[in-house]
């Protein structure tokens, strides 16, 4: 099982462009959260964190264009219509994870936290960890269309940062509690942190379906 490497896209050259795109959006929008989180640790909400958190919302507009065209091109086209329902639902996972990043990014700006210094450590390594967890998946999601024996490696991957993930974020948020913060201020930051998980969670939900799909090509 998960042993082929080749392409599911034979005479549908654009869509696989098209879903290219869609995945590189992804990894964009982890790079620009990473940059953003970073400004934002050291200025706050300042016009540098707002140009970063717009070049976020800017990719999140343009994800949601290529998920429609993908869309259009699937239906109106015909193409690869034994794929058709698996690709969708990938594209719509896809298209999930940058609108958690997009969505995160925004509420930093909105709320305008503050994180104290004892805790930017931990926040810094939950950022780290979903970015990565999300790298991750675009690599086994792209394996999903070219080869199987990949998406098996990169999922392992996936699961076991979203896991780590999971560690950083109950510590995390044990800390908050235990500290001697306003409780408004500790509810706060424990939604932010609940938020920045969503990265992985969401990330690791489209490989659960990437695995299902795969096995359902590799029968």
């Amino acid at each position: 099982m998960f042993n082929a490497k080749f392409s599911l896209f034979s005479g549908a050259h654009e869509l696989e462009q098209k879903i290219d795109e869609m995945h590189d959006q992804v990894l964009e929008s982890s790079l620009y959260f990473k940059e953003a989180f970073e400004i934002y640790l050291q200025e706050g909400r300042s016009q540098n964190y707002r140009r970063a958190s717009k070049k976020i919302k800017n990719i999140e507009a343009k994800a949601d264009d290529l998920r429609r065209e993908i869309e259009s091109r699937l239906y109106i086209r015909n193409l690869i219509p034994d794929l058709r329902a698996d690709v969708l639902m990938l594209v719509e996972n896809i298209d999930k994870v940058i609108n958690e990043f997009d969505e995160v990014a925004h509420k930093f700006y909105i709320e305008q936290p503050e994180i104290p210094t004892d805790f930017q450590a931990k926040f810094r390594l939950l950022v780290k960890q979903v970015c990565e967890c999300s790298e991750n998946m675009v690599i086994c999601s792209r394996a999903f269309f070219r080869d199987f024996a990949t998406v098996r490696d990169y999922s392992r991957k996936v699961y076991f940062l979203e896991h780590e993930s999971d560690k950083t974020w109950a510590a995390l948020k044990q800390d908050v509690f235990d500290s001697d913060m306003e409780l408004a201020h500790k509810i706060q930051l424990n939604t932010l942190i609940e938020d920045l998980a969503d990265v992985a969670d969401k990330a690791e939900d489209c490989i659960d379906a990437v695995l299902i799909f795969t096995i359902k090509r590799d029968i």
